[in-house]
């Protein structure tokens, strides 16, 4: 089975040096920050597996949503091969009117991924929110995901 390894940084030279490491070692590599300046240089610069996309501290613009993902990034994501990731956990936990925001800011990811044929994946970063292949596939029918995508969706838990 595959080891992931989660890298969380607010700068680009650690983070560099963390993803070169881990990739000696042979580890996927999924890579998260708040900063969506420094995702996109990672996701230029560096080879990462995964790009999981937090929504939970997003503040969204009076007419458009932060989803961490716009067409540019979304180009070089399938330029580089890279996958994106759902924070599954903040899905699960969340309750209210948080939740519907961070539902809407995932179903414009997917529609982003769908134009641009990228894969998405769930990251469960908590044991206890880990969830079967076919609820997984069920939740993402709802949020919108087509059938390609759904077919190769599993959840990677980081435990």
């Amino acid at each position: 089975m595959e080891k992931y390894v989660l890298i969380e940084e607010t700068g680009f030279e650690i983070a560099r040096k963390k993803i070169r490491n881990n990739k000696k070692s042979g580890n996927k590599i999924i890579f998260s920050s708040d900063n969506d300046e420094l995702n996109r240089r990672i996701l230029e610069k560096e080879h990462v597996d995964i790009l999981l996309l937090n929504q939970k501290n997003r503040k969204d613009k009076q007419k458009q949503r932060d989803s961490g993902l716009n067409n540019v990034t979304a180009k070089i994501a399938k330029k580089n091969n890279i996958i994106v990731g759902v924070n599954f956990d903040e899905i699960i936990i969340l309750m209210g009117k948080e939740k519907s925001e961070i539902i809407a800011r995932v179903k414009q990811n997917i529609k982003l991924c769908n134009k641009n044929k990228i894969k998405m994946k769930f990251i469960i970063l908590d044991k206890k929110n880990e969830r079967d292949i076919y609820d997984l596939n069920a939740l993402g029918l709802v949020l919108g995901m087509p059938t390609w995508m759904t077919k190769e969706l599993q959840g990677i838990c980081i435990c």
